[in-house]
C-alpha cells in the first residue's frame, strides 16, 4: 500500500496498477483535482462530461452507477435529466471532497471496481470516465460492470485514447509525459501523479482494441466516438437482453 504523502510530496503509482498505491494517489490532489482536469484538458473536460451525459441517456426514475466517479464531478452531470446516480470511488479522500462540494445531489458509495459493492442487476446504466485504464485488471472490471447492469443496460466509457496517425501520436505522448508533470506541480505540487498519468495513457491500447476487449467481456453492440482528434474516445456498448 502507497502513502498519501512522502516528505510533503503526493506519492505517484506505477504501471502495475497496485490498488493501494492509485487510491493513496488520488487521495494527495484530490482538494485540486478538478482544476488540474480543468486546466490541463483546457475547458474541453467539460465537453468530454456532456458527450458522456448524452451517451448514457438516463431517464427520471433510472439508475446510473459512476465508476471512478472522483469528487462526482461526472456523476452531477447524469442527474440533470432526472435520474439517481451513485457515484463509486476507492479513493476516500475524492469522494469526500466532492460530498463536502455537493451535498445531498448525488450518493458517495466508497468501493473497488474490481469488487463493486452492488447486487447483480442493480443499475439501468453504468459509466466510468477515466478510470478503466487505472484499474489492474480492466478486463475483470468490464465483467465487474456487466454483472451489476440490468440486461438491456448501456455501458459508457470515457477514456484517454489514441490519435489516428501514429507520429502526431507520439508526438502528444511526448508533449504529454513534458508537460503534465509541470504543470501539475506548479498548481498543487503533484507532478509525480501525472507523471504516472503520462505514461499510462501511452500505455493504453487504441479505440479499436479497447472495443474487442469490452467485446470479450461479454458486452454487445460495441461502438465509439472519438473526441478532440482521438485524445479521448467515448465506448458505447450494451449487456444483452439474454446471457
Amino acid at each position: 500500500m502507497g502513502a498519501p504523502c512522502q516528505d510533503g510530496r503526493v506519492s505517484r503509482a506505477d504501471l502495475d496498477k497496485r490498488p493501494g498505491d492509485i487510491a493513496a494517489m488520488f487521495d494527495g490532489i484530490a482538494e485540486r483535482y478538478d482544476l488540474i482536469n480543468d486546466v490541463l484538458s483546457l475547458g474541453q473536460d467539460r465537453h468530454w462530461r456532456r458527450v458522456v451525459a448524452a451517451a448514457v441517456a438516463a431517464r427520471p426514475g433510472q439508475v446510473v452507477l459512476d465508476i471512478a466517479a472522483g469528487t462526482g464531478t461526472s456523476s452531477r452531470a447524469l442527474t440533470r435529466a432526472g435520474a439517481q446516480c451513485v457515484a463509486c470511488d476507492f479513493s476516500l479522500g475524492m469522494l469526500q471532497a466532492g460530498a463536502r462540494s455537493q451535498a445531498g445531489t448525488v450518493s458517495y458509495v466508497a468501493g473497488d471496481g474490481l469488487a463493486l459493492p452492488f447486487r447483480d442487476q442493480s443499475f439501468d446504466a453504468v459509466t466510468i470516465s477515466f478510470g478503466l485504464r487505472n484499474m489492474a485488471d480492466p478486463g475483470a472490471g468490464l465483467a465487474e460492470m456487466l454483472r451489476v447492469t440490468r440486461p438491456g443496460g448501456r455501458l459508457v466509457i470515457c477514456e484517454f485514447s489514441h490519435l489516428a496517425n501514429h507520429r502526431l501520436d507520439a508526438v502528444y505522448s511526448r508533449y504529454l509525459a513534458a508537460a503534465l508533470p509541470l504543470v501539475a506541480r506548479r498548481l498543487s505540487g503533484s507532478g509525480e501523479a501525472y507523471s504516472y498519468l503520462a505514461e499510462s495513457i501511452a500505455d493504453w491500447p487504441d479505440q479499436r482494441e479497447l472495443a474487442r476487449r469490452i467485446g470479450a467481456a461479454g458486452w454487445a453492440a460495441t461502438a465509439w466516438r472519438n473526441l478532440t482528434m482521438g485524445v479521448v474516445a467515448v465506448h458505447r456498448a450494451q449487456r444483452p437482453l439474454q446471457a
